[in-house]
């Protein structure tokens, strides 16, 4: 897991409540608008995401146990706010990709950096 999951609860707390704002207007970032498993509460969570060939790849940066990850597994896709449109996902999957294909050459030296090598696969079903 790249980053330690203390950061990802600090996160929780402070950042992303700024940065989900941002990022659904920011280049290479999006908001994933999912449900909780338990409790149905929607949440937004700020990430980095890239398209290709129709796909939209998530970089997993704390990894592939993270919450969000789970309810969007479970949930079986989610929405997602990028580049100022929102789209409906399906198909979830996790995809283990050292060499980091499908992703710009920018992001792909970062995620190396801080070895990121888990990636979250989603199809769009169209427009919410």
């Amino acid at each position: 897991m790249p980053f330690p999951r203390a950061l990802a609860r600090l996160n929780r707390i402070g950042f992303n409540r700024i940065i989900r704002h941002i990022a659904p207007w920011f280049p290479g970032m999006g908001v994933v608008v999912h449900a909780g498993r338990r409790s149905g509460r929607v949440y937004r969570t700020p990430v980095m995401v890239f398209t290709q060939d129709g796909r939209y790849t998530v970089a997993l940066t704390y990894g592939r146990d993270s919450d969000w990850v789970r309810n969007v597994l479970a949930e079986g896709g989610c929405r997602i706010v990028t580049r100022g449109r929102e789209v409906r996902l399906t198909g979830p999957r996790v995809v283990h990709d050292e060499t980091r294909a499908g992703i710009r050459p920018l992001e792909r030296v970062v995620l190396g950096w801080i070895r990121v090598a888990d990636f979250l696969v989603l199809e769009p079903s169209g427009p919410s």
